[in-house]
């Protein structure tokens, strides 16, 4: 599809189509989506401002490729309009991602649960605008469930990145900070700057879990190193580990979705096995994540 946005001078060229990369004079959600489909009305639209839920960001989840199947679960019937449009907070910011424009075919109760699942069809002509349309919105209020008439003129169109947001390269040692959902992404894409990097080394890491605050803090040494064991995490959620195991066993295997992964520290992934664990006593003795986490070694 061709469209052009005369708001701004800066447009390139992509595909044979002149697209928005960043808007100088802000413009509206609703009018831009009304250039694909001049009948769309905010009347007809429910917006699901999508944050934290005290157990999983959005963001996360979008990342991991499973946002489509995440919306649809609800614990009230939030999406009684034709049209949702799906809209998931940047961390700590006025900025979203638009995650789609989804049309609501029907929905079900689910008794097991209690819950309502939602038959949300993706409207295609707004697909690609999916992670890389960025929305301004100043939500000052907890209400994550809007009426689109209420607040269309509030949703300032900030910037249509050239590609689709994903996780990005591999950061860098010192800044790993994964959540279950981006591990589980980076494992199953085989992500060559993250495999090519956690490979190479062994060394000392923290699983931070989110819900309790409590630390698990291990080892990885040998061949594959830090990849090969966390794709262990990313596989059983506990990665074999007793206290994890029970964990989920007792909690539920979706429980691994609350950990967090960090490196403490790197070695060679040709160095000495007994090396590694000394420098794992180390740290779990400074987290004391013995006397208050989840090791028991």
């Amino acid at each position: 599809m061709c469209y052009l946005l005369l708001i701004t001078r800066h447009v390139i060229e992509v595909d044979g189509d002149r697209v928005l990369t960043r808007c100088r004079n802000l413009f509206k959600l609703f009018d831009l989506l009304r250039l694909l489909s001049p009948t769309l009305s905010p009347a007809d639209c429910k917006l699901h401002m999508a944050v934290w839920n005290g157990k999983e960001h959005p963001l996360d989840v979008f990342l991991a490729g499973d946002f489509e199947e995440w919306q649809r679960w609800q614990t009230k019937r939030n999406f009684e309009r034709r049209f949702v449009v799906s809209l998931i907070n940047i961390h700590g910011t006025d900025n979203w991602v638009f995650g789609g424009l989804y049309e609501q075919i029907g929905v079900e109760y689910k008794k097991e649960s209690n819950d309502f699942y939602y038959d949300l069809e993706q409207v295609q002509y707004c697909a690609e605008l999916s992670g890389r349309l960025v929305v301004k919105f100043s939500r000052n209020f907890r209400a994550s469930y809007l009426l689109a008439e209420r607040w269309s003129e509030d949703l300032l169109v900030s910037e249509l990145k050239s590609e689709r947001l994903t996780l990005s390269e591999f950061p860098g040692f010192k800044s790993v900070n994964l959540s279950k959902r981006e591990l589980d992404c980076v494992i199953r894409q085989s992500i060559p700057s993250w495999k090519g990097a956690l490979s190479s080394v062994s060394g000392v890491y923290v699983i931070s879990d989110t819900m309790s605050g409590k630390l698990y803090v291990g080892c990885a040494y040998g061949e594959g190193g830090i990849w090969s064991r966390w794709s262990q995490y990313s596989s059983s959620g506990h990665g074999n580990n007793v206290e994890l195991r029970t964990l989920l066993n007792n909690l539920g295997a979706k429980s691994a979705e609350a950990f967090r992964f960090s490196i403490l520290e790197v070695a060679d992934v040709h160095a000495n096995k007994n090396e590694v664990i000394t420098r794992e006593t180390h740290w779990k003795e400074v987290l004391l994540s013995r006397t208050h986490g989840y090791n028991l070694n």
